[in-house]
């Protein structure tokens, strides 16, 4: 691999480095936000979207080298925002289309172009994790517009998040029959196994 040092590889994983690090803490925040309105599942992919985003600073702090060689940052803009679950799952799309359809790929671009073809195909492995995040959020964002984290057309498996208690209709229950939970603690039972 050719010398890191200087070039806007470099440059480039810094920034995404302190954006998936500040992603991070966003994430973590906003699932607080989510816990404290009722809805426990959210709170959840919140916090394990939190520690994909560290997994991905982690990739790139890797790259950038055991030097300590401080790099200055310029022309960069990093969103700061935070209000109720809706909103930061809209500031979360944002966020992460970003990355996924522009910011990494251009990423990858430079670094292939500077002979850092490690570096671009690990900017191209993460552009598709954060298309699923993108995904994933855009989907949780619908269903609480539509009303439709706690209730269903059709009859459907629901699973206590607390106890694993499993209830059948289309609605989750108000509370769980088995330890008493909130309905908050249900989600659709997923058998991905």
């Amino acid at each position: 691999m050719p010398e890191l040092e200087g070039t806007k590889t470099q440059t480039n994983l810094m920034k995404a480095f302190a954006g998936e690090s500040m992603a991070r803490n966003r994430y973590t925040y906003y699932s607080k936000i989510a816990k404290d309105e009722g809805y426990e599942q959210i709170a959840a992919i919140f916090l394990e979207t939190a520690e994909n985003e560290k997994m991905h600073a982690k990739r790139f702090f890797q790259f950038l080298g055991k030097d300590n060689i401080p790099i200055e940052l310029s022309d960069v803009i990093y969103p700061i925002g935070m209000s109720d679950t809706i909103t930061n799952l809209e500031y979360s799309i944002e966020g992460e289309h970003d990355e996924n359809s522009h910011l990494y790929p251009m990423f990858a671009n430079i670094a292939r172009e500077e002979g850092f073809d490690s570096v671009a195909a690990c900017f191209e492995a993460i552009v598709e994790a954060e298309k699923g995040h993108e995904k994933r959020y855009r989907i949780l964002k619908e269903n609480l517009e539509n009303g439709k984290v706690f209730k269903r057309d059709a009859q459907i498996l629901w699973k206590c998040r607390k106890c694993g208690y499993i209830s059948y209709g289309s609605d989750a229950p108000y509370a769980c029959p088995a330890c008493l939970h909130p309905r908050a603690y249900f989600e659709i039972c997923n058998q991905n196994y």
